[in-house]
This record gives structure tokens, sequence and C-alpha cells, in this order.
């Protein structure tokens, strides 16, 4: 993702009410953050927030956690947020130390157009790749959900292919996401300059049972 230079970022960041600095402290008690016992859904690499933001306002009862790890992306998001959202923090946060911030506690991540790293020998890097879903099995609460939409198909076919040989199955599955015509579908950012191009937008959705 090319970022450009957000004017105040710290501000913006260290300011905004629903962004949460050190959220190792809050592992294993993220439900007093929220002051609730409802699901805790969270989205990986959030971009500009739109996905997350809107789930928070469309869905009350869920609890909602924007991870981003660039400081740029990160303000532009905490700058989208509605003033009386009470259902949503942010995070910023390099994914590959998820497992030091939730124990047990997560019900689904989202993985939204996260980057493919392509070459083999970053594959470690790939969000579902056996090194993370290690990681999610430390975070989940009652059962592993996670739910993936990409343009990229390698990456779906290797993830495809990840989750099954990981014990997940799979609930739903698409390679062509807007032929559906599912007004229940919330879109990034990335999925509406894409769609725009006429790329295919590919979905599944997998569950594992927890041992």
């Amino acid at each position: 993702m090319r970022q450009r230079n957000v004017k105040n970022k710290k501000e913006i960041i260290e300011n905004s009410k629903y962004f949460l600095d050190n959220p190792s402290i809050y592992k294993g008690n993220w439900q007093k953050v929220f002051n609730n016992n409802n699901p805790i859904h969270i989205e990986i690499g959030m971009g500009k927030g739109q996905f997350i933001i809107e789930n928070a306002i469309r869905y009350k009862d869920i609890n909602f956690i924007g991870i981003e790890k660039f400081d740029s992306i990160l303000a532009l998001a905490l700058k989208k947020v509605p003033d009386d959202i009470l259902n949503l923090k942010m995070l910023r946060l390099d994914a590959i130390d998820i497992e030091n911030i939730f124990s047990s506690e997560i019900t689904t991540i989202y993985l939204n157009f996260s980057d493919p790293w392509p070459k083999k020998r970053h594959e470690k890097r790939r969000l579902t790749s056996p090194n993370f879903l290690e990681k999610y099995d430390k975070i989940f609460k009652d059962s592993n959900h996670i739910i993936m939409k990409t343009d990229n198909k390698d990456l779906f076919a290797y993830s495809i292919k990840t989750f099954n040989n990981y014990g997940y199955y799979i609930e739903d599955i698409t390679f062509d996401l807007e032929a559906r015509n599912d007004s229940s579908n919330i879109k990034t950012e990335y999925e509406q300059k894409f769609t725009k191009l006429n790329n295919p937008i590919y979905k599944i959705e997998v569950i594992k049972k927890k041992n």
C-alpha cells in the first residue's frame, strides 16, 4: 500500500478516544475494555477503516477492533470514525505480535486484501500461512472463524490449501463476490476500487472447532 504522509498524524492518533496504546496490557481483559460480554471481531490490516467502521455502526451487539501497523493509515482511519461509536477500538500493531495482545477472546478474524507476499521466501509473512494460523489458535475463544477477501488469485488458492491442511472446513466460498449482489457485503476501499475495474473478488469463510 502506498502511504501518503498525514499531517499531525501523531496528534490524531494520540488524541483519539478510539485508539488504544500499549494494547498488550489488555490481554485477557478485552471485554472489560468494552464493558460488556459481546463477541469480539478483529480486522487485521484494516487500511483506512471503512470496513471495520461500517461493521461497528451496523452491528451494535458486536465489539470490533481494527488493527493497522502504519501510522499514516491509522490516522486516516481514526479521522473517519463518528463520535458516537461505543463498540470500536483501533490498534497500532504488527500482526506478528497478535498472540501478545489477545488470549482466547476473539470470535472472528477478518482478513481483507492482505499483502499476498508472492515470493516463496516470504511465505511465512502471509496472514494465512501456517505460521499465522498457529498464532490465531491462541486468540480464538470458542472456535476459529476466519473470513477472508482478496483480489489475488494465487493468495486465495494458497489460503484454501493452508486452511484445509490446518483443519478448517469451508463454510462459504465464492470466486466472484460482486456477482452475488449481496446487500449485506460491506466493502473495503480496495474492494470498491477493484470492483470498478471489474476485477473478481474472492471470498472464503472457514471454521475450525477447538480441540
